[in-house]
């Protein structure tokens, strides 16, 4: 018998790891990225609720309505730009991205949106 003849095994090892670590980084890319597109909706959802308050007042405070909206969508708002008295809201929300395999602590990602009220003329 050959000094040669485990090697296969240890390259066939070395190849499921390396395979094993590829696909971990891509389920937390993926992870990340869907992250990155419900943060983006709950700040869409919490502009348009704001920018809504805005134009049909229903009594209660636009940013009050921005973070309704965000929580309703799994985010928390962090800032909401949406004074009464004016057609425009931006806001910026916070969503958690949850455990990756791959980078350890919990990772937050962003949102951001504005609404401008259309004046109809």
């Amino acid at each position: 018998m050959t000094r040669e003849a485990g090697s296969v095994s240890v390259v066939v090892a070395a190849l499921v790891a390396m395979i094993l670590v590829l696909g971990l980084g891509a389920a937390d890319l993926a992870k990340a990225l869907v992250a990155v597109s419900r943060a983006q909706s709950a700040a869409d959802a919490a502009a348009l609720a704001a920018a809504q308050e805005l134009a049909l007042p229903a009594g209660r405070e636009p940013a009050d309505a921005a973070a309704e909206y965000a929580a309703l969508n799994g985010a928390e708002l962090i800032e909401c730009r949406c004074q009464a008295g004016t057609l425009e809201a931006t806001v910026l929300v916070r969503l958690p991205v949850g455990h990756l395999a791959t980078l350890p602590g919990d990772r937050m990602v962003e949102g951001r949106a504005r609404a401008v009220v259309g004046t109809g003329a």
